[in-house]
């Protein structure tokens, strides 16, 4: 009968020390599917010598719902709530990027205003996006206290969409062709005032945390992705600008409105640390919420009064041919590869391209030699989502 060793998997490595007398064989350990530090139900099998890493092998599939299976049998505006459940912590991104898929085939205009709301909208979630990961991963290395105030202005956003969309995370919103609802006025202040307080809020956290002596001992020269690293897996967001890269589609491929804005992409520096390891990855986050806020002042100034939805069929087939959208959403880059047949009223293929599936292949890469703490600051940094992994 054969072992799993023999079928794919490499073969299991023995340590020997510099003298013959002292020989170590790995141990197997299971990091999750349960465990709070893999962000979900992923399992990460690692070998370990003592409190060495040698190798990692993540295990996928414990979230898998067939999401794009499914999205063969529906119609194309039913695949949307289907999609929000992919990166569960940045739906409005998901929606976006989907509804620009079908209005590319289908030649859809969007009208300006539901335009720039999208941005608002979709800069919104990625503060939201990033508070989380700022919070749950200062829990990953021991910190309570950021993992608090991150949930209480993450709350302020989602207060906001539960009122545009009726729903807290799974919003259904972003429609093909426009929106499903507009914002009042009165939500759009309160929108300037939250960007007000949360760029004062971002002050307390950098004190905090960022610059924090425990904190950058924990993630500086930690889990280092270089440049190459990050092209040869193709990663994307975050974690390819964490380690100097300067690749964002809102500037190097923009879509939507972004091209009217003026923002920054922020790179790792090695102002702390090495360029690509934990910490650059981690203060590339907390840096985009400065400038997200930066485009949401800008939408404010923007928006004039107009209609939200643009013209769609009420029955929606496609022309038939495939089309690949791609977007940038707070973990790294999303695209679907949408194939489509002439009068079919489903897709026949949607393939979604995932950033998080991406940066989780990267962990062997990166593992062998690491303590266990420091894969667990490795992990926390890529920021992943497993609905978003597994599909």
């Amino acid at each position: 009968m054969q072992s799993r060793w023999d079928i794919g998997q490499p073969e299991k490595p023995t340590l020997n020390s510099d003298t013959e007398q002292l020989k170590s064989e790995l141990l197997t350990l299971n990091m999750g599917p349960q465990h709070p530090a893999t962000h979900g139900v992923l399992r990460i099998e690692i070998w370990t010598d003592s409190e060495i890493v040698a190798h990692a092998i993540p295990h996928l599939g414990y979230l898998h719902r067939s999401m794009e299976k499914h999205a063969e049998n529906l119609d194309f505006r039913g695949v949307i709530p289907f999609v929000d459940r992919l990166d569960y912590l940045a739906s409005m991104n998901m929606e976006w990027t989907y509804a620009m898929t079908i209005e590319k085939m289908l030649g859809t205009e969007v009208p300006r205003r539901a335009e720039l709301l999208r941005i608002l909208t979709g800069e919104l979630q990625r503060i939201a996006s990033h508070l989380m990961a700022f919070g749950t991963y200062a829990l990953d290395l021991g910190a309570f206290s950021p993992f608090l105030y991150a949930f209480d202005y993450r709350e302020k956003i989602l207060r906001l969409f539960e009122e545009v969309s009726g729903a807290r995370l799974l919003y259904n919103y972003i429609w093909i062709g426009g929106l499903w609802n507009d914002w009042t006025d009165e939500q759009l202040t309160r929108v300037g005032v939250f960007c007000d307080e949360m760029e004062e809020e971002a002050k307390k956290y950098h004190e905090l945390v960022s610059m924090n002596r425990i904190f950058v001992e924990r993630t500086a020269n930690v889990g280092i992705m270089n440049i190459q690293d990050c092209l040869d897996f193709g990663a994307s967001g975050p974690v390819l600008r964490g380690a100097g890269m300067k690749w964002d589609l809102r500037k190097n491929a923009p879509y939507s409105l972004y091209n009217e804005f003026d923002f920054d992409v922020p790179v790792g520096t090695g102002e702390v640390g090495q360029v690509g390891d934990c910490w650059n990855r981690y203060i590339v986050r907390m840096k985009e919420v400065g400038e997200s806020i930066k485009i949401i002042r800008q939408v404010l100034e923007k928006l004039e009064p107009g209609p939200i939805m643009g013209k769609v069929p009420k029955v929606m087939k496609l022309p038939a041919g495939e089309v690949y959208v791609r977007a940038e959403c707070p973990r790294g880059e999303l695209a679907f590869h949408l194939v489509a047949k002439a009068d079919e009223k489903t897709p026949y293929r949607l393939k979604v391209k995932s950033p998080c599936f991406t940066h989780t292949s990267m962990l062997p890469r990166v593992a062998p030699g690491q303590m266990i703490a420091d894969f667990v600051a490795t992990v926390g940094s890529i920021d992943i989502v497993l609905g978003e992994v597994d599909r």
